[in-house]
């Protein structure tokens, strides 16, 4: 195992969005129980303050009587639900109850002021209680109690109604925060629309003022990039086109020097098998130099001159060019097309779609097995459009070259003698400037054939060549 197969795959990172998203929820629900708690701390104290002044005054009207013969009777309810508070009056001795609110089993507690008292394991029975001091030797003794439970119910009612409108405005924020999120992520939603949709052999930077500040360094940091991409493919076009231009003349010279000296070879013989060699490098080498300044000019950015193209016409001089060649390979040429697409036309360069289906022909010539067949067929598909097909019956493209045919120079393992790797480079460069579409399809898993089929979509299509293994 390699150290790249044994380290863990990075996690994509999750969308802005639902960061801001979680946060902002984590926020307003650690605030909600902020604001609660800190207003039932402090709710809670001024209750308790105002409880006690209000026991203490109730205290203290009874505060140094002799006699009391009756108080007004408070019930259970009124204990635990209103906060009624409980008044006990106890002989100067403490020793005796005289008179009661209600009959509770509290007993007078001996030190006065306020005290807690637990009177069993029940919230109603935990009593906030105070006793008022001894105001003589012959005055009653004055308890006031309240429920400690109704107590801390208020304090917590009043807490609840301080958080849960931060709560409560928890939807409306999130919606809030979406909006704003969107709104700020379309401007780099529309910055990537225009990355999709730039050629990529022309690439050019985007606006930084059009996205926000947080995002235009990576914008600008991009657009650098873009500048830097740009410089390498201008310089490589130069490249290729000088040099085309360079050897343009060499090559033409050596062909000249080729054809004055075959009258001087022998019929046969070493010689003449070394002279055959020869012509063919050199045909070779000439045939690179024509593709590749064709290929320049094509990535040069010159505008097309689109005029109206018979297709079929164009197509059956593509086969005839390629039927001599085809059979010296004993290969089976033919072409085929639908009766109701005999006038079928296209816009464009004549030229160059004409270097597009000769270039799919000759890789379908090439590769195909002797005794094999090559077909070209013009026909429109059952789901609505218009496709040129070449079906060949070579070897195919393997499943993990596939998408690499279409770089220049690019050539499978195995392929046949005599290409440059610029074909199917210069058909995809066709493909791109005339808005059309091919598709590389292997015939062996659908039509139980080995072979390839090209097929060329007529019309306009978002990307200009597509790999796949037809099922």
């Amino acid at each position: 195992m390699t150290a790249t197969e044994a380290a863990p795959r990075a996690r994509p990172a999750s969308s802005l969005g639902r960061r801001l998203l979680g946060w902002l929820v984590l926020l307003h629900l650690v605030a909600g129980l902020l604001t609660t708690w800190g207003a039932y701390a402090v709710y809670g104290r001024i209750i308790e303050g105002l409880r006690d002044d209000q026991m203490r005054a109730m205290a203290e009207s009874y505060a140094g009587r002799r006699h009391v013969r009756e108080l007004p009777a408070v019930d259970a309810e009124a204990i635990e639900r209103r906060g009624a508070l409980v008044v006990q009056l106890w002989t100067p001795d403490g020793q005796r109850q005289e008179v009661a609110s209600a009959e509770l089993a509290v007993p007078l507690q001996a030190q006065p002021g306020f005290a807690e008292l637990h009177t069993g394991p029940l919230p109603s029975q935990r009593w906030r209680v105070y006793t008022a001091p001894a105001d003589g030797a012959e005055r009653l003794r004055v308890q006031v109690l309240q429920s400690r439970a109704f107590r801390q119910q208020r304090s917590f009612k009043r807490a609840l109604a301080e958080g849960l409108p931060i709560l409560a405005l928890l939807p409306a924020t999130l919606l809030l925060q979406w909006l704003v999120v969107w709104r700020g992520s379309r401007a780099l939603r529309a910055v990537a629309r225009e990355v999709a949709a730039q050629d990529e052999r022309s690439p050019r930077g985007m606006a930084p003022e059009r996205v926000p500040a947080e995002i235009r360094p990576l914008v600008q940091a991009f657009n650098a990039l873009l500048g830097r991409l740009r410089a390498a493919l201008q310089a490589q076009q130069r490249f290729v086109a000088d040099a085309a231009h360079e050897l343009r003349t060499p090559f033409t010279a050596i062909g000249l020097q080729l054809d004055n000296l075959r009258p001087h070879m022998p019929a046969d013989g070493p010689a003449q098998e070394s002279f055959a060699r020869l012509e063919t490098g050199v045909a070779r080498a000439q045939r690179l130099q024509a593709q590749l300044l064709r290929l320049s000019r094509q990535e040069a950015g010159e505008p097309l001159q689109a005029e109206p193209v018979p297709l079929l016409p164009l197509l059956r001089e593509a086969v005839a060019q390629f039927a001599e060649v085809a059979e010296q390979r004993r290969v089976d040429l033919g072409f085929c097309a639908a009766p109701d697409l005999q006038a079928l036309q296209l816009q464009g360069s004549p030229v160059e779609l004409r270097s597009l289906f000769d270039n799919l022909l000759d890789n379908a010539v090439r590769h195909s097995l002797p005794a094999g067949c090559v077909d070209l067929l013009v026909h429109a598909l059952p789901g609505g459009g218009t496709v040129v097909d070449v079906v060949d019956e070579g070897p195919g493209i393997a499943d993990d070259v596939l998408p690499r045919v279409f770089d220049r120079f690019y050539r499978a393992p195995g392929a046949a003698a005599g290409g440059s790797g610029l074909g199917l480079a210069i058909a995809a460069s066709v493909a791109r400037r005339h808005g059309l579409r091919i598709e590389l399809i292997n015939r062996r898993r659908a039509e139980q054939r080995s072979g390839l089929r090209a097929r060329v979509h007529l019309g306009s299509a978002p990307t200009h060549f597509q790999l796949r293994n037809a099922t």
